[in-house]
């Protein structure tokens, strides 16, 4: 990382952002990632089915975490869904790609979403080592 109070975090392991913000910014040791939508590194959707739309976001907000180097962990998740009904299939997922010990987190049900996507995910994270 730079000398800079703000370090900003670019990787192709997750999509590029569709508006005027970063994937991530690094101010001290917090690390704050934008929202992510279902959608692969090249930016092509992944809305055909909750689990791979929950899956696809969730794996960009790790790539984004893991690109920024050193020891990181999550602090809290906010998961921004269209429908609750999905909350069950979303939670399975979440278990299984979230690492313990689980963040705090807030599941927050909208009526829309960019890309008329299904779900998004964002997070904070602080550094560990």
């Amino acid at each position: 990382m730079s000398s800079r109070t703000v370090d900003i975090i670019q990787t192709q392991k997750a999509p590029g952002a569709i508006g005027p913000y970063n994937q991530a910014v690094i101010a001290g040791d917090t690390m704050y990632i934008s929202g992510q939508l279902p959608l692969t590194p090249q930016g092509e959707p992944v809305f055909d089915a909750i689990d791979r739309a929950a899956e696809q976001a969730l794996s960009n907000l790790c790539s984004i975490l893991a690109s920024a180097g050193g020891r990181w962990q999550f602090t809290q998740v906010r998961i921004y869904l269209r429908s609750m009904a999905d909350y069950p299939v979303v939670n399975a997922v979440y278990e299984k790609l979230i690492p313990a010990p689980f963040p705090a987190r807030a599941v927050v049900e909208v009526a829309g979403l960019p890309k008329d996507a299904p779900l998004e995910v964002e997070a904070t994270a602080v550094r560990t080592g």
